[in-house]
């Protein structure tokens, strides 16, 4: 029985995806908590790649292009024959008291989904009150019984070291089992305990296999990864390679700014791909709109240099100094602030504080 979504918490950080990765090309750079990933050598900075006079700035199919298409006809629901979880089912129409009732007696007969169900009612204080030290017990008792949702959760809980003794070892077992059970969070923790333990190319070889599995499950921080990985790994098979854009796109749509950041970039630059500055634009302008502080600033570049949008000098200014007000300072955007009128400077200042990043 899996964990609802809004109790997962993610204990890694990306950094050691691409600090294993920093040999191929690859580099980050860290502002006010946001991570950049520039891309490798065979990028090119956005104002030596304008279009040519009079060209169409965008290549492929717009976003606007796609909407209202019609979708494939969904295949028919198979009929459900497996045994019926009261309990789970109680929990999730909102019953939870019921649920509570239900799973308890199951649960003290060793059932480790009840215990799974009971912990995290427990943990979130759903139905009953809130309760950690009784939540991480059932996480134990549900994870010694081969759950693996609640040996992820355990996991977690073991690496603290807050409501049980603090036992790595333990938390290593539990996240690799975890992983190995099918749970896509842990694929993917698993997946960066291996580039920690493993520094470059072997760890990245070893993690893989888990970030591919927690991708294709919906990650977005695992579909993120693997782009990454497949857009700089050698030895990797061109297959691979040529499906990076794409697990960039996915991280993109599921609302991971740092991806909808870098996709923004690969599609001006054309990296692992065509062209596409309308697009690369339009990536670019969300992710500066959820408060990405690197894609604020490259979207005043944008403003600037009319990559896939009408060149706008208040515009590019609000960007600017919404992303200097944040401390990413930048020489060549200051020279262009300071060298406009002054009305345009009051007029993006007035922009700045209106603004309003997106959830």
């Amino acid at each position: 029985m899996p964990i609802s979504s809004a109790s997962l918490r993610r204990p890694l950080l990306l950094a050691a995806v691409f600090a294993a990765l920093l040999p191929y090309g690859a580099s980050a750079q860290t502002v006010d908590n946001v991570v950049t990933r520039p891309l490798g050598s065979e990028a090119e900075p956005f104002k030596t790649n304008r279009p040519a006079e009079g060209a169409q700035p965008s290549t492929g199919l717009g976003v606007l292009d796609r909407m209202g298409a019609k979708l494939p006809d969904l295949p028919a629901e198979k009929d459900y024959k497996g045994p019926i979880d009261t309990a789970y089912g109680a929990y999730q129409r909102g019953y939870y008291l019921t649920a509570m009732q239900l799973a308890l007696p199951r649960a003290q007969l060793g059932d480790p989904a009840a215990q799974t169900l009971i912990a995290e009612m427990q943990y979130a204080g759903l139905g009953v009150r809130r309760d950690l030290k009784s939540a991480a017990f059932w996480y134990g008792k549900a994870a010694e019984g081969g759950d693996a949702a609640a040996m992820f959760k355990y996991s977690l809980i073991l690496m603290a070291g807050e409501l049980v003794p603090r036992n790595k070892a333990k938390a290593d077992d539990y996240m690799h089992r975890a992983a190995d059970g099918g749970n896509p969070s842990a694929q993917f923790n698993w997946a960066q305990l291996l580039t920690t333990d493993h520094p470059g190319p072997e760890g990245l070889k070893l993690a893989l296999p888990y970030y591919e599995k927690s991708a294709r499950q919906g990650i977005a921080d695992a579909q993120y990864a693997v782009a990454q990985i497949y857009s700089v790994l050698p030895d990797l098979p061109e297959q691979k390679k040529k499906l990076a854009r794409e697990w960039l796109s996915r991280s993109a749509r599921a609302g991971f700014d740092t991806a909808q950041l870098d996709l923004g970039i690969w599609l001006i630059n054309g990296n692992n791909g065509p062209r596409d500055f309308v697009n690369g634009f339009l990536w670019m302008k969300l992710a500066a709109n959820r408060g990405n502080v690197a894609a604020q600033n490259k979207l005043a570049h944008l403003y600037i240099n009319a990559l896939g949008t009408k060149p706008d000098p208040v515009e590019a200014a609000k960007w600017y100094v919404l992303s200097r007000r944040a401390g990413l300072p930048d020489p060549e955007l200051e020279d262009f602030y300071l060298g406009i009128e002054d009305v345009q400077q009051k007029q993006a200042i007035d922009r700045a504080n209106k603004f309003r990043r997106l959830p």
